[in-house]
């Protein structure tokens, strides 16, 4: 084979659900070396579809999940196959919908992987990437000592744990705190009567208390957040909104906020539920999030975040089941708070503000379990590969804190300003650029485009060497 011809090497940064689709859309797009490094055994888990617990489910139902966007009844045909595994009684709906643990839909991403790992069309090493170097290339050492040299890099980077709070800082360390609730036995130790506080209000805090349901817990769960707002449940089947807001998209977060208001006013006159607007605003993020300015964005992230992430992030119809038991027993109860101070102790004494008040006021609790949601400001400082790249200039974080600068296509921003095509981001850590990242169809779409882009750089640089 000529060296015009001589297969460039992709090497891809993580084996999660958007690591593993880029590999699998690259696969098919250019021949090229494609290697995937990620240290969990199978690809396409990642932090999400590596739970093992059975009540840590899809928010989702199967018709929505998919590796493939031209397919998107993918997930839906391979559980119906011989080759997915038998799910718990009640993941299947009255509707026919189904909510499938997490761990199932890493399963079908590894099948669909498996041919081509099979077929030697892509390479999974199952390491760490602990260094960064680029004497012309990527030299990317190792956690085992190995090395892989790469042409194109794509950062696929898993989610940071959440950040410990500054007032919780006393914590670190103290057998009370469980900073990682996902982490396998992580909730074994917690007994049926302790009292117990999650840190935060979202899907994570919703999968917590069904954990503890199932695990017969009496003891008093406090779930507290800034706004005290929970994640809702899905609508009823109905009709779609004819709201518009990727016509002429609105220019600031405030502009943004009437018109949904007016959106949902219309639709709740019609007999609509609020659903219909949100999946409206879900299906042109792309567009709305474009046209924000940068401090319009601040803005949305400071003052709507909260509410877009409670009504966008659905929880799964048996979790919303279990929380609803739990909070009708007078189990669980959900605080819009602060925390002021903690001591920690035999019992954990802390003491919380009041939303939109100087009320303070004590809870004294025996378990304290960190639910804030990844920490993707600080990805930077807590991933080797990201750090040395940063220190090589090759990448910097974004201005809104959301994770890496990008391109609009999708390639990382170096402190020269020019991106050479060799360094893209897929994932989470380019949501400041996209916008809308978190949930899987975007992650798939992005993950096409990223494999996309990468066709065109190989394409491009052959094209470079068979001009020399």
């Amino acid at each position: 084979m000529s060296k015009s011809h001589s297969p460039l090497t992709v090497a891809i940064i993580g084996g999660g659900l958007s690591g593993a689709a880029v590999a699998y859309h690259l696969a098919g797009l250019a021949e090229v070396d494609v290697v995937v490094i990620e240290p969990r055994a199978a690809l396409g888990r990642g932090v999400a579809y590596a739970t093992p617990d059975p009540d840590h489910r899809l928010n989702v139902p199967d018709q929505k999940m998919t590796l493939r966007s031209d397919r998107p009844e993918d997930f839906r045909a391979w559980l119906h196959s011989a080759e997915a595994p038998t799910l718990p009684a009640n993941s299947a709906r009255l509707s026919g919908e189904i909510y499938a643990p997490r761990a199932v839909f890493g399963d079908y991403v590894a099948a669909q992987l498996a041919p081509l790992l099979a077929a030697g069309r892509l390479r999974h090493v199952q390491a760490r990437v602990i260094a960064v170097g680029r004497p012309g290339r990527y030299a990317l050492g190792l956690s085992d000592g190995g090395r892989v040299m790469a042409d194109i890099v794509v950062l696929a980077a898993t989610h940071p744990n959440p950040a410990l709070p500054r007032e919780l800082a006393g914590l670190a360390g103290d057998t009370a705190l469980i900073a990682d609730p996902y982490a396998t036995g992580a909730l074994a130790g917690v007994t049926p009567d302790e009292r117990v506080l999650i840190v935060g209000n979202g899907l994570t805090s919703a999968d917590i208390v069904a954990s503890l349901h199932k695990r017969g817990h009496r003891g008093q769960i406090t779930a507290l957040s800034r706004h005290g707002l929970r994640s809702q449940p899905h609508g009823p089947a109905q009709a779609e909104t004819a709201a518009d807001f990727g016509q002429a998209p609105a220019r600031t977060a405030l502009g943004l906020l009437r018109r949904v208001r007016m959106a949902l006013a219309r639709d709740a006159a019609l007999g609509l539920t609020w659903h219909a607007v949100f999946d409206r605003l879900r299906a042109q993020g792309p567009a709305i999030w474009a046209a924000l300015p940068a401090v319009e964005r601040r803005r949305f992230l400071r003052h709507l975040r909260s509410l877009w992430d409670v009504h966008r992030f659905r929880i799964a119809p048996q979790t919303y089941e279990a929380n609803q038991q739990m909070q009708r027993s007078g189990r669980l109860i959900s605080l819009g708070a602060r925390i002021f101070s903690v001591a920690p102790g035999a019992s954990v004494k802390l003491v919380l503000q009041a939303r939109g008040s100087a009320t303070r006021f004590g809870l004294v609790v025996d378990r304290v379990i960190l639910a804030t949601g990844p920490a993707h400001g600080g990805v930077i400082a807590a991933t080797p590969a990201l750090g040395d790249l940063a220190a090589l200039g090759l990448l910097q974080p974004d201005a809104l804190g959301l994770g890496l600068m990008t391109a609009a296509n999708g390639q990382a921003v170096p402190l020269s300003g020019e991106p050479d095509g060799t360094l893209l981001v897929a994932g989470p850590l380019a949501r400041a650029t996209v916008g809308e990242l978190m949930g899987v169809p975007e992650v798939i779409t992005w993950a096409e485009h990223i494999a996309r882009e990468v066709a065109v750089q190989v394409a491009a640089r052959r094209k470079l060497v068979a001009a020399q």
